[in-house]
């Protein structure tokens, strides 16, 4: 079994609209919704390694980050551990360089698409944050 170090962002707009994508079918918990991010290589900040993330993926910089909620999860073949911030403020605009389906959404809206298992306590994160 592996384990997995991910950093995760909850990239918010200024209508506190939530930025989550798609995962590639073939990936781990493939065809679900997740709120953007990718692993922390070694020698790695968090910070540092959702920059590059969402450099990758999306196209942004992102600006100043929050931590908000860790997460740790047993899928049963491999551990996430999910180091999730805040990203309000960032420059560029959001697009799925990866070719990964993308959507903002508002916290009330987040209960209508299926996310991975780790990313349910990251949702009520995001409740309890912008309540």
């Amino acid at each position: 079994m592996s384990d997995v170090h991910v950093a995760v962002g909850v990239i918010l707009d200024s209508e506190n609209h939530i930025l989550i994508t798609r995962r590639h079918d073939a990936a781990h918990q493939g065809g679900l919704w997740e709120f953007p991010g990718g692993k922390v290589e070694a020698g790695e900040t968090v910070e540092f390694a959702l920059a590059r993330e969402l450099r990758e993926e999306l196209g942004i910089e992102p600006g100043q980050t929050e931590p908000l909620v860790l997460v740790e999860h047993d899928y049963g073949d491999k551990t996430v551990r999910l180091d999730v911030h805040t990203v309000r403020n960032f420059t560029g605009e959001a697009k799925g360089l990866e070719g990964q389906p993308m959507q903002w959404v508002s916290v009330e809206a987040l209960d209508e698409y299926q996310f991975p298992a780790a990313n349910l306590p990251i949702a009520e994160a995001i409740k309890a944050l912008l309540s």
